[in-house]
């Protein structure tokens, strides 16, 4: 058997005289480094007050509605082309890139309630409060032409919302039922209705696109299918929904905005039972749009700030406010997933960055491989406290802080009100319910 001795020489540890520097046996490899751990998460550290510290989202403010923006639209071929629709009957289409209105149409008499785009970015859609749906032109009148749209149907109601199918030349409107038209007839293809109260906004379905989402003022989600003319199946909720959006990435996935200050991601494959409750805001939200990863939505809400949530998470990872802003109406988030915009009360759209820090214009190969770096430093000590806190800090108003905290009182006794009935009754009489159940009232099929 062989047997390998252990031998230390001592010359290797041992000082001679005192007054010799101490001995530290070290590793030569230069990958490795002592305090390789204290080093990163320093610059971690650095990374985070950095990124605070850049936080600077708000990039321009598109003024010159005389009225409050009461709906948005995206041009689906053009980045820098952006529609709005105001409470005046006024129509803009905007120049994001020159921030400035390059036209301006009298659309109806009334609000504006619902514009939408066709797929193939020529036209534009809008209803208002004077039951007419009108089809105008993306381009301007040329010389000596005058401004008028294209085709004009008038209703017998007031239509209250409207959106284009994604492939075919086929929109849907809504207002006492959800109406589907065919763009070339003055009647509708197929009306569905299912209850009796007035449907405030309709979706279709960007991956299945014959698949259509509506909410009514009487708290109902309602999902139809184009092929059949028959509503699917709806889901009651505890209060009204006043929005949808359907997920771009995932056919099955939907967002609804309510009233309960709550936004509801639901599978309309299981509707008892939401996916996720994401629960921030003070007020009622009031309007929501997914980004085209189908990552995150942001969505607009009554107490004067628009939120930023994950998918899969229930608190917001952003909060965007002004001083000047008020009630936001309406938001979208731009094609390129770079960039938020919000109508408000106060006539204005604004433009923000949709990642508060992130540096615009061209980055060089050396600034792009510090951002990855760095971003990756941050999700290594993502859940160290000191680091961790930095990155959650966001300042509100005062108005906004105190309501979270009246909240946050309001729901403690809700808890324990529960929790101490649930101690003081026979076992099992009492059902536990969760978060996600609360909120649904019935689902109908």
């Amino acid at each position: 058997m062989k047997v390998k001795m252990l031998s230390r020489n001592p010359d290797n540890y041992v000082r001679e005289t005192k007054l010799d520097l101490q001995r530290v046996p070290r590793n030569y490899d230069p990958t490795l480094h002592p305090f390789e751990v204290p080093r990163e998460y320093v610059r971690a550290l650095n990374a985070t007050k950095l990124e605070r510290v850049f936080a600077k989202p708000f990039l321009a403010s598109l003024d010159g509605h005389r009225d409050g923006v009461n709906c948005l639209a995206k041009h689906p071929k053009n980045l820098a082309t952006v529609l709005s629709g105001a409470c005046d009957g006024e129509v803009r289409i905007w120049n994001l890139t020159q921030r400035n209105c390059i036209r301006t149409v009298q659309a109806h008499e009334g609000f504006v309630r619902g514009i939408c785009t066709r797929f193939c970015g020529t036209s534009f859609f809008t209803v208002g409060d004077d039951k007419t749906v009108k089809q105008w032109k993306m381009d301007g009148p040329g010389y000596g032409e005058e401004e008028e749209p294209l085709h004009t149907i008038l209703g017998k109601t007031v239509y209250t919302g409207i959106d284009h199918h994604w492939k075919e030349a086929v929109f849907a409107t809504c207002g006492q039922q959800v109406d589907i038209w065919d763009e070339q007839r003055t009647n509708p293809i197929c009306s569905m209705t299912w209850g009796f109260d007035s449907i405030s906004s309709v979706k279709f379905n960007p991956v299945e696109t014959f698949l259509l989402g509506s909410c009514a003022s009487d708290r109902n989600i309602v999902l139809y299918d184009m092929r059949q003319a028959t509503p699917l199946k709806k889901v009651i909720l505890d209060m009204r929904t006043n929005t949808i959006c359907w997920n771009p990435m995932e056919a099955f996935i939907f967002t609804a905005a309510n009233e309960d200050y709550n936004l509801y991601t639901f599978d309309m494959r299981a509707l008892d039972t939401p996916v996720m409750v994401h629960m921030d805001h003070v007020s009622a939200v009031l309007d929501v749009d997914y980004c085209p990863t189908g990552k995150e939505f942001v969505s607009a809400s009554f107490d004067k700030s628009i939120r930023i949530f994950p998918v899969d998470k229930s608190r917001s990872r952003e909060v965007y406010h002004t001083k000047r802003m008020q009630h936001v109406i309406c938001v979208k988030w731009t094609s390129d997933s770079k960039y938020i915009m919000c109508g408000s009360d106060e006539m204005n759209i604004r433009l923000w960055k949709a990642n508060a820090s992130e540096k615009l214009g061209v980055l060089t190969s050396r600034e792009k491989a510090a951002k990855d770096y760095n971003q990756k430093l941050k999700e290594k000590f993502q859940h160290y406290p000191h680091i961790k806190r930095i990155a959650r800090h966001r300042h509100l108003p005062k108005s906004i802080y105190s309501q979270i905290q009246e909240q946050r009182i309001m729901k403690e006794a809700r808890r324990r009100k529960e929790v101490n009935r649930i101690k003081h009754s026979k076992p099992g009489s009492v059902p536990i319910v969760s978060e996600k159940k609360k909120h649904i009232v019935a689902v109908v099929k």
